[in-house]
């Protein structure tokens, strides 16, 4: 049986127009981030801005489509070494680059922390993902 790690959720209220849930990720082996949970997002996306501070020769080249909760976008792909959602690490993560500036924009009017990932169903499905809503929890398979 594998193992399955619980982590804890943020819910932030959209204005009354809805929620989010924020789970904290540690990339690069740098302080923890925020990221959205998006069980509608095909594939999880991270922040073009941050990928490209931290991986110096992230390059178009590489184009692919994305579709998340908040568009859809021509983006670029990277190699993530270490991603840590709680207790899970995900090596060697084929990253797809989204610009999250919008996002983040939004977020700031409304007071809410910067975001530099999107965890879509790509992340979810390979780690059996469970939600609680209630518990402001979500369990992960570790691989």
């Amino acid at each position: 049986m594998k193992k399955r790690v619980s982590i804890p959720l943020t819910l932030i209220n959209l204005q009354d127009d809805g929620f989010h849930l924020l789970v904290e990720i540690i990339v690069f082996d740098k302080i923890s981030q925020w990221a959205v949970i998006d069980t509608g997002a095909s594939r999880s996306v991270f922040d073009k801005n941050y990928l490209t501070e931290n991986i110096p020769e992230l390059s178009s080249a590489e184009e692919t489509h994305a579709t998340t909760l908040f568009t859809t976008s021509t983006t670029i792909q990277a190699l993530i070494p270490r991603i840590k959602v709680g207790g899970l690490t995900i090596k060697n993560y084929q990253a797809v680059a989204l610009d999250l500036e919008a996002v983040n924009d939004a977020y700031a009017q409304m007071g809410h922390p910067k975001i530099v990932a999107i965890l879509g169903s790509d992340l979810l499905l390979k780690h059996s993902g469970k939600i609680d809503y209630r518990k402001l929890k979500m369990s992960l398979s570790k691989l």
